[in-house]
């Protein structure tokens, strides 16, 4: 609809039959049928709005990370910021872990994919880029996950979050790196008076844990051997893998745990999460393990398939039952 110049009562009409332009008697223009099915698929065809809210990246140490071997990008760990949009937000963070063998990151797959995920149920995102082999071995990428996580829990009233609500999600070595810090924060955790650092008084231990399609262990027979290798080195200790199998490092204060893997994984072995849910079991942690018998290995949230996809179905009924979303 668009104004008229004419005087009100005047009616016109163009002598062409399907360009035509006809004006009513209050004054407005009216366009005829097939020019509003054109400004209708145009603007169909216009750019849809962004998937994630806006995001901003920070440093997780803005002076430096302790250990830093130089000041290259790959030096400096950061969390990219994903707060869910303010309706429909509930008070979960979730930090993401993208996996990649511990030498890279799946950054859209496993991160800003899940964080689009993750803000349409309401929840707020933290995107992690850790520090990697072969440059950096444990206990950095520890070091760079607990930073995240007291991050998230001190500005939780920034994002409108109960810092008992924070938790942390990975992806195969992200995986691994995420359940490391739902069994080793004992080593580093809150309340030391002597930190001045305001983050680092927080608590490093997640509220809960999502695990999809994880490296659990360092021992062999179901081991990913790639990602022992560059966290631990070429040849490490066995005290050190045996430190590094979370398997055994399970206890009654291992946060709540989803996990989702596949028979079909050939690549991490189904057997690594069933371990680390019988290990749950036995403390009397509760969790919940989701496996599938097809698909493949780093599969991410499967949009393309239509019965792995579902995995993100069951995830969002857990989260639901937690008390999360």
């Amino acid at each position: 609809v668009f104004p008229n110049t004419q005087e009100p009562g005047s009616r016109t009409q163009s002598n062409t039959p399907h360009g035509s332009v006809r004006s009513c008697s209050n004054g407005a223009m009216v366009l005829p049928f097939k020019r509003l099915l054109l400004v209708a698929l145009l603007a169909s065809l216009a750019p849809s709005q962004p998937l994630l809210a806006e995001s901003a990246t920070v440093l997780l140490w803005p002076m430096g990370a302790p250990g830093a071997k130089g000041t290259a990008d790959p030096d400096k760990p950061s969390l990219t910021l994903f707060p869910a949009p303010a309706r429909g937000r509930v008070p979960t963070g979730i930090v993401v872990c993208p996996g990649g063998s511990y030498l890279n990151l799946s950054m859209a797959k496993e991160g800003t994919d899940v964080a689009a995920w993750l803000n349409k149920i309401g929840i707020s995102a933290f995107v992690l880029k850790y520090r990697l082999g072969p440059a950096y071995h444990h206990p950095t990428e520890l070091q760079d996950a607990q930073r995240a996580i007291r991050y998230v829990r001190a500005h939780a009233d920034d994002y409108g979050l109960k810092p008992n609500q924070i938790g942390i999600w990975g992806f195969s070595a992200g995986g691994h790196l995420a359940a490391t810090t739902g069994t080793h924060f004992a080593a580093v955790n809150a309340g030391n008076s002597g930190i001045s650092d305001a983050i680092d008084k927080q608590s490093s231990r997640p509220d809960f844990l999502i695990l999809a399609y994880p490296v659990i262990t360092m021992q062999d027979p179901y081991a990913h051997a790639r990602s022992r290798t560059a966290l631990l080195g070429s040849n490490p200790s066995s005290q050190l893998i045996a430190d590094l199998s979370n398997e055994l490092h399970v206890t009654a204060q291992t946060p709540p745990t989803f996990l989702f893997h596949t028979t079909d994984d050939t690549v991490v072995p189904v057997e690594n999460s069933v371990q680390f849910y019988l290990a749950l079991r036995r403390a009397g942690v509760p969790a919940e393990l989701h496996v599938y018998r097809k698909g493949q290995h780093g599969a991410g949230l499967a949009p393309q398939d239509p019965v792995l996809r579902t995995w993100t179905e069951r995830l969002s009924d857990w989260l639901t039952a937690e008390g999360l979303r």
